[in-house]
């Protein structure tokens, strides 16, 4: 770390026009808020069976009641041993705020392609209990982007089309997140995101971007690890 010091006054002067800006994004972050609750719902015809701890579940089912359903497509393919580790940080992020979310009237599912045999042991490995269903025998990922094989290839994802150096990483997981409504008793899809369409979720980001160093990292998230294992990493 090489940071040129100041004095008081200096960092005073320099945080009060940084302070703008902060109000500035904040400003920009409400209003596209209320832009995002201005899309379209698409109503959703597809009848989606999950694999549960419950039996067989349909997505109408995943809301448990209530009126609002976000899913996280949990990057964790059928032939996986582990989940992503950057998607295991974002789930140790969800179990204490989905308390609030639920008496909000939103339920919160995680949703990968992997058998819910291998979900749930890695579940409890990681010391999480938010609900977690596979849609190995369906075709959710694939409707909603975030996964393909060699038979079905990835045509869009973040809409966009498919380059050619995303195409060199080869089939597989990648991950979002999908949001949908219960209205009438009819399930819709609200909102999408993707890739750093979703960088806000991570709390950890939110810590690190105030941090002297900011994220440090060189291109990409490679640091993050899954959370058990980061002492045989530094040992």
């Amino acid at each position: 770390m090489n940071h040129q010091p100041g004095t008081r006054r200096e960092w005073d002067d320099a945080r009060r026009v940084l302070l703008e800006r902060e109000k500035e994004l904040t400003r920009m972050a409400d209003a596209l808020a209320q832009q995002r609750l201005q899309l379209p719902w698409v109503r959703v015809d597809e009848r989606y069976v999950f694999d549960t701890e419950d039996g067989p579940r349909s997505l109408a089912d995943l809301f448990d009641g209530r009126s609002q359903l976000i899913v996280y497509h949990f990057m964790f393919g059928p032939d996986w041993d582990e989940g992503c580790p950057s998607c295991s940080s974002l789930g140790d992020h969800i179990d204490r705020p989905r308390v609030h979310l639920e008496h909000h009237d939103v339920a919160w599912v995680a949703v990968s392609r992997a058998p819910l045999e291998k979900l749930l042991a890695y579940r409890t490995r990681m010391g999480w209990s938010f609900p977690w269903v596979s849609s190995f025998a369906n075709d959710f990922n694939f409707d909603f982007k975030v996964s393909s094989t060699d038979e079905r290839p990835l045509l869009e994802y973040n809409f966009r089309e498919v380059t050619d150096e995303m195409r060199q990483n080869g089939p597989g997981e990648l991950p979002g997140m999908s949001v949908f409504a219960m209205q009438d008793g009819v399930v819709h899809h609200t909102y999408s995101a993707y890739a750093r369409g979703m960088d806000a979720l991570w709390g950890v980001y939110q810590w690190l971007d105030r941090a002297p160093l900011g994220r440090n990292e060189q291109g990409s998230n490679g640091w993050m690890r899954r959370h058990d294992t980061y002492a045989s990493a530094t040992a």
